[in-house]
């Protein structure tokens, strides 16, 4: 990861005695090279090595601190990442291992959490990148094949349903009063189109006929690569219950198609048919397009919050308003669903 500028004072001084608290046998508990990372658009990422001795036995930890901004592009709870995380433990998935919580931010400044540092590589134009097509290729089915691992995920085994509540019936509506709540919130001014396409996302949602454990935010840039391998799936900070066809309809976004697709080799066909060899999932032309559209319309509502934290003076990068996606948002409800 790359490194920024090096951190406070004052949050190694809130560090040290929150991390003494949660390791109460460590001795000579002591932080190395702590330094916030240029990466992440919704939480603070700071990296540091914690050393200690306890019973005479050295130990040390590569960690990182996900702390919540002042604001963000994307308002979520470190309660409910701590807690997916955890019910993740010992399962395939590659998430990362986590350590601590501090839910209120009443030791850390801000509700934060300290999960495992796993070193590699991340680049969001995996895909598109220089690599020979056959191993961008060979990446982007083992991309879906991990996507497809995570739907797989024992939730009620797991615990997740008291972690994340169960969304019912029709999920979609769900996740669509959530980001309508959203828009609700950050908008400055009436956006026409977007009404359109909540009156038409609320009229032909269908219901789901399974209910998995949705990444949320599933992408190329939000894995870690060691040479070919993937070792990391990162940001569970959106996870929830839901409808398998709701990471696919990300994936299948046409605003993010240079990050999830490669033109004339990975497209929509391509993915759905994989996609249903590994699950055994049939899945419906036309509920996978409804969420193709809602995912427009999530990431038109996420910048708009980008657009009100910037102009609230909660974030110091500029973000232009959504028009670009709407326009795309416009053409993709208008397409065939076949």
């Amino acid at each position: 990861m790359a490194a920024g500028a090096p951190a406070p004072e004052r949050l190694e001084d809130r560090l040290l005695p929150f991390l003494q608290a949660q390791l109460p046998a460590a001795q000579g508990l002591a932080l190395h090279d702590i330094r916030r990372t240029s990466s992440g658009k919704s939480r603070e990422n700071w990296v540091f090595d914690a050393s200690w001795h306890e019973s005479g036995t050295p130990h040390r930890l590569a960690l990182i601190l996900r702390r919540d901004p002042t604001d963000s592009v994307l308002r979520t709870e470190r309660r409910i990442e701590y807690g997916v995380l955890r019910s993740l433990a010992g399962s395939a998935l590659p998430a990362p291992r986590v350590h601590f919580l501090d839910e209120d931010g009443s030791r850390l400044g801000r509700p934060s959490l300290v999960m495992e540092r796993i070193d590699g590589d991340c680049d969001w134009e995996l895909l598109n990148g220089s690599a020979p097509l056959a191993e961008r290729l060979d990446l982007a089915h083992r991309l879906l094949a991990l996507l497809a691992d995570v739907h797989a995920v024992d939730w009620r085994a797991r615990g997740l349903e008291g972690v994340l509540g169960h969304p019912g019936p029709r999920p979609g509506l769900t996740e669509l009063a959530r980001w309508e709540a959203e828009l609700r919130r950050v908008q400055l001014e009436p956006h026409p189109e977007l009404e359109i396409v909540i009156d038409w996302l609320r009229r032909h949602c269908a219901p789901q006929a399974d209910t998995v454990l949705v990444h949320g935010d599933f992408k190329p840039g939000n894995v870690l690569l060691r040479g070919n391998r993937i070792v990391a799936l990162l940001d569970w900070e959106t996870a929830h219950l839901g409808d398998p066809l709701e990471d696919l309809g990300w994936m299948l976004n046409p605003t993010r198609a240079r990050e999830h697709q490669i033109a004339g080799h990975w497209e929509r066909a391509q993915v759905v048919a994989q996609y249903q060899r590994l699950t055994g999932r049939r899945i419906d032309p036309e509920a996978l397009h409804w969420w193709i559209v809602f995912a427009n319309f999530k990431l038109a509502v996420i910048v708009l919050t980008g657009v009100r934290a910037y102009l609230d003076g909660g974030l110091d990068q500029a973000y232009l308003g959504p028009t670009w996606i709407i326009r795309t948002l416009m053409r993709t409800l208008r397409q065939s669903r076949a």
